[in-house]
Parts: structure tokens; C-alpha cells; sequence
């Protein structure tokens, strides 16, 4: 079994030509197709298809159209206009968010203020701009804590807020967001308030520049002083980059360079020829896990972004290392034993986001192979008669009923644009918000709101 592990993990990877990479752009496309027809079918109305079961299923009391959203901007991307079409008229039409029941802010924000604001500005529908606004106005609330980090929910007709514990992905994860909102309608509040979110959230990091994975919004201590580059903490040094390629924003320019070097310095494991990221200490830097996963593996995009390239093409072949353990790759791994520690597949994009970077910095025709083996297992493994399932466990490759909104905002854009020429988007004019939605700033901004 050791045997065969070490000669999957060593395979030689195949290059594309670019005729086949046409050829599997084209498959991703057919395969959104197919998914999307799944979609309509089973769940029209709903967030999201139970892909197993067909059936509906929705996040809250009522639905916010989480699949529609979440999937307009890939699917205008990918020329499905037909598709497209039906998403916008049905988001336009129905999505209310004048609802009396709590929404997490975070999920919320990068789904659909994200995804509604992207489709604005791909399609020029004002109609979506003005849903962006008013859902922008409703989860305003959460900010209103002693720190201005935000509250965890919202109820988005009563304002009233709850979940004073948060992390720094939920409290450092909006400015994108919520700044492209104050650029395009030329009122500063939502540029500053979650601004001042990413701030507080940076000021409360340790002198490394390191995060805990838990806070307390009120008081702004650490409940758990765990720091690592996974769920709960990695979108927020996303965020600090990408606040300043995005805004221009010196400040957040400064507070990324500093977190960075704290990251590389305590969180950057080399295990002999392999490069990973995993715990420690947020005060002291001393390791406290030897754990990665399909969460932290956005890293390598990360690294790509801020300029280094070496790291981030060593840390992509560590991910392809997690990917072959398995032929899929686990939702955690203790890269130290190269032992699955959560056996889940949950239809992730972020290594396959990383792919997408490194090929366009780099032109290596080595992440497009990357890709197609990617693609392949994810095809294999997870396609079903009515769209994509999740799965239990990577070793068995046991389904799960659950086909995530992101898997049309991310996991198939990202292969898309893998595969697709350079054309098929401007990498270079766009940031991508954490659920993969481009925006990129107006010809004719409003004046810059203020940075504090």
C-alpha cells in the first residue's frame, strides 16, 4: 500500500496542449450545464440542490437564492447566456431579503453581496446593484460592536445582532465587498465600517502579525490562540492583500507585508524537500499542529499574488502530494505522518485556485496538468445523474447529499479559467473576493472614501 502511495505521489504529470485545453474548458462548461439542469429541475427557488436526495434545500426560514447568486457571474463568464438569463430574471424577480430571521454576515457577504455586485458590473443590470444596496444596508448592524468588529448574525429586517465569538475570517472578510459598494454608489459608510473591521482585527494580531482562531467582538481578546492559515483565519490575509491591489489601500499594504513575514517565519513547515503551512502558537510561534488541508491550500494563490513565487510553487506541490494520497484530496491532513485527519470532499475549489494563479504568473504548462488531474478525479468521484455531491470520505469516495452554491462561484470557474485562453477574463483588471466573484474598480470612481 506504502508502495503504491509513493509511486501515485510520484507520477509524472502529462502536459496539455492547447487544443486540449480548449477541449477541457468546453468540458467544464457542459459539466456547469449539467449541473445547473439539476438545479432547475429539483430546486429552483431553493439555495441549493440536496444532489442525492433531488431535493430542495434552503439556509434559513426562507430562501435567498444562494445557487442563482452565487453562480450568475461564472455562468456570464462561461457565455451561457441562455442560463445567465434565467439566473438574473429569477434573482431580480424573487430574492427578497426583507425576512425576519437571522444570516451569518460572513457567508452572506461573499455569496451574494459578492456575487450580486460582480453580476452588476458584468452585466450593467441595475436592477442587481440596487439588491447589492439593500442587502448592504440590512447586515450594516453587525458592525456596531466596541471594537467595530463585527457581530457573527444578523436578523435582516429587525437589524437586532447575535455571536459575539467570531474569527478573524468573518471579521476581517468584507472590505472587498463592501467597498466596491462604496465606489459604485458614492457613500462612504461601507467602505469605512468594514475597513475599520480589518483594522481592529490586525491591531488585536500579536507582534508576529499572527491571528488566534477565535475573538471576542466586544472585548477584542482571544478566545483561542491558535494561529494557522485554515477555515476560520485564512480569508482575512487574503483580504489584507487584496484590499490594497484592489483600493490602492497603503494602509492594508502595510499590515499584509507585516503578516506575511510572520506567517512565513512560524506557520512555513519544510519537511525535508516539502514545503507546508501549519500551526502555532499566535504569541510565542511554537508549532502546535502539523496539519493542511483543502482550506488552506488557497495559500499558494496567496503567496502567487504577493510576489512570491518560489514558496508558492513549493507549497502547490505539497497540495498535489495531499491531492494523489488518495486520488482526491481530504478536507485535513497531518502532513507530517501523511495521515488523513478529516476525511471529507467538500466539492473545494481553493487548490485548484491556486493552479489557476501559478499559471498565469508563470505560463508552466505544469498547472494546467495539474488541472486535468483535478478535474478528472473531481469528475469521476463526484458527478451525479442530477449535478456534483460532496464526499463522505476520500478513501471510500462514499457521496454526500450536498452540492455547496460555491461550487459554480468557484470550483468551476476556476477550472474554467484554468483551461480557457487569457481572454476569457482579464486577470490583471480583476480581484477575485474570497467566493471567487471579480470586481474591478470603475473608469469614473466616486472619490476614494477615507482609509480610517
Amino acid at each position: 500500500m506504502a508502495a503504491n502511495q509513493a509511486n501515485e505521489a510520484n507520477k509524472a504529470l502529462r502536459p496539455v496542449s492547447e487544443a486540449e485545453a480548449a477541449a477541457l474548458a468546453q468540458q467544464v462548461k457542459d459539466e456547469v450545464r449539467h449541473a445547473w439542469r439539476g438545479y432547475k429541475q429539483y430546486a429552483w427557488g431553493h439555495d441549493a440542490l440536496s444532489p442525492l436526495s433531488k431535493k430542495p434545500r434552503d439556509w434559513y426560514e426562507h430562501t435567498l437564492l444562494m445557487t442563482p447568486v452565487d453562480a450568475l457571474d461564472t455562468l456570464m463568464i462561461m457565455g451561457l447566456k441562455d442560463e445567465a438569463d434565467e439566473a438574473r430574471e429569477l434573482i431580480v424577480q424573487q430574492l427578497n431579503f426583507d425576512q425576519d430571521m437571522y444570516v451569518q454576515n460572513f457567508e452572506i457577504t461573499i455569496r451574494l453581496l459578492g456575487g450580486l455586485l460582480s453580476a452588476y458590473q458584468i452585466s450593467g443590470d441595475a436592477r442587481l446593484l440596487d439588491k447589492a444596496e439593500d442587502l448592504a444596508k440590512r447586515l450594516l448592524p453587525v458592525f456596531d460592536s466596541p471594537t467595530g468588529m463585527p457581530y457573527t448574525h444578523v436578523n435582516l429586517r429587525t437589524g437586532k445582532v447575535r455571536g459575539k465569538i467570531s474569527n478573524p475570517a468573518e471579521t476581517g472578510t468584507l472590505v472587498l465587498e463592501f467597498g466596491m459598494l462604496s465606489r459604485l454608489t458614492g457613500k462612504p459608510v461601507y467602505f469605512e465600517k468594514s475597513k475599520r473591521a480589518l483594522v481592529a482585527t490586525y491591531k488585536a494580531a500579536s507582534p508576529l502579525g499572527l491571528v488566534g482562531s477565535t475573538i471576542d467582538v466586544e472585548t477584542g481578546r482571544w478566545t483561542d490562540t491558535g494561529a494557522h492559515i485554515g477555515g476560520g483565519i485564512d480569508s482575512y490575509y487574503e483580504y489584507l492583500n487584496k484590499c490594497w491591489r484592489l483600493f490602492g489601500d497603503l494602509e492594508c499594504k502595510a499590515m499584509w507585508e507585516h503578516s506575511i513575514k510572520g506567517m512565513n517565519k512560524a506557520l512555513a513547515d519544510q519537511r525535508g524537500n516539502a514545503l507546508w503551512y501549519g500551526h502555532a502558537d499566535m504569541t510565542t510561534g511554537a508549532r502546535s499542529k502539523t496539519q493542511y488541508g483543502a482550506l488552506d491550500a488557497f495559500m499558494p494563490a496567496l503567496l502567487a499574488l504577493g510576489g512570491d513565487i518560489k514558496r508558492a510553487k513549493a507549497l502547490q506541490e505539497s497540495g498535489l502530494r495531499m491531492w494523489r494520497l488518495h486520488g482526491i484530496e481530504p478536507e485535513s491532513l497531518d502532513y507530517a505522518s501523511m495521515t488523513v485527519q478529516s476525511p471529507g470532499y467538500a466539492l473545494r475549489p481553493e487548490i485548484v485556485e491556486s493552479a489557476y494563479y501559478l499559471h498565469h504568473y508563470t505560463g508552466n504548462p505544469r498547472y494546467r496538468a495539474m488541472g486535468r488531474e483535478f478535474w478528472e478525479a473531481f469528475v469521476r468521484y463526484c458527478r451525479t445523474e442530477a449535478g456534483y455531491a460532496a464526499l463522505k470520505d476520500v478513501r471510500t469516495k462514499e457521496q454526500e447529499d450536498s452540492m455547496e452554491s460555491f461550487v459554480f462561484a468557484e470550483t468551476f470557474k476556476y477550472f474554467y479559467l484554468l483551461f480557457a485562453p487569457k481572454s476569457a477574463l482579464n486577470f490583471d483588471a480583476v480581484t477575485f473576493n474570497t467566493e471567487a466573484h471579480p470586481l474591478h474598480l470603475p473608469a469614473s470612481a466616486p472619490t476614494a472614501p477615507a482609509t480610517h
